[in-house]
């Protein structure tokens, strides 16, 4: 389900921010566009840096009571 999350607010560059930055920067920017209760999801993210897309759009999942998420990533940088 492409469309399953959407990004509500367009915050700064992420690429220019801090970790602690990025997931600050992140809070609130996403909505659930379908109901996740009980669902075991996959979260695909083309690249991950410090993880703190993907760990906001998990927390929102989960806080809507998704039974569980796991992450998949096409590269993941250090």
């Amino acid at each position: 389900y492409r469309e399953a999350v959407k990004r509500v607010r367009q915050g700064a560059v992420q690429h220019s921010l801090s970790a602690s930055a990025r997931r600050k920067n992140l809070r609130g920017a996403f909505r659930l566009e379908m109901p996740v209760r009980g669902r075991h999801i996959l979260l695909i993210d083309d690249v991950v840096t410090t993880g703190s897309t993907v760990a906001e759009i998990s927390r929102i999942l989960l806080a809507q009571g998704a039974a569980s998420v796991h992450i998949g990533c096409l590269c993941r940088t250090l």
